[in-house]
């Protein structure tokens, strides 16, 4: 049972210094999300999509004190389905 994201793309962002990642996640078994880091200093957006034949459930950044955004870019929890993919993108600094 594990949570894996993958930053598989950082895009240079027209907009003075913001920049947008982009990335995968995968949750296996029983395991319902987990923290996405999107190698940004400050995120100011974070957008999840999740893929699949039938989705249960929306992907969702976990509730919390910690959850206002802007934000630090290093963890970020996301709460998922149990064995859910799905592709994300970050935007910020």
């Amino acid at each position: 049972m594990t949570f894996t994201a993958v930053a598989i793309d950082k895009v240079p962002n027209r907009v003075g210094d913001r920049k947008m990642v982009v990335g995968t996640y995968e949750s296996s078994g029983s395991t319902a999300g987990g923290d996405i880091n999107t190698g940004l200093r400050i995120c100011e957006h974070l957008s999840l999509q999740a893929l699949g034949t039938a989705v249960t459930s929306q992907p969702v950044v976990s509730a919390g004190a910690a959850t206002a955004f802007p934000r630090s870019g290093a963890s970020i929890t996301i709460v998922t389905g149990p064995s859910a993919d799905g592709l994300w993108m970050a935007y910020g600094r």
